[in-house]
């Protein structure tokens, strides 16, 4: 049977697609070992938020005053 071009398309079609999809699998897999292989020489530190929080979230009133200033000065302009 003859093989005609349209089907040598596809063929090469399916195998570039084939080659790509194995080469994204190798790289997912390889970028979890990499994470897990990191993970477990520097493990990450958990920081309690409510130890180290001390403060109300407000700023101070030096910076309200520079903030409220800088306002006023553009809006004379």
């Amino acid at each position: 049977m003859r093989v005609t071009l349209v089907q040598q398309g596809f063929d090469l079609m399916l195998y570039g697609m084939g080659t790509v999809f194995v080469f994204l699998i190798v790289l997912v897999l390889a970028v979890r070992l990499m994470s897990k292989i990191i993970d477990k020489f520097f493990p990450a530190k958990l920081i309690d938020p409510a130890v180290g929080s001390t403060t109300t979230g407000l700023p101070d009133p030096l910076t309200v005053k520079i903030i409220q200033a800088a306002i006023d000065r553009h809006r004379a302009r």
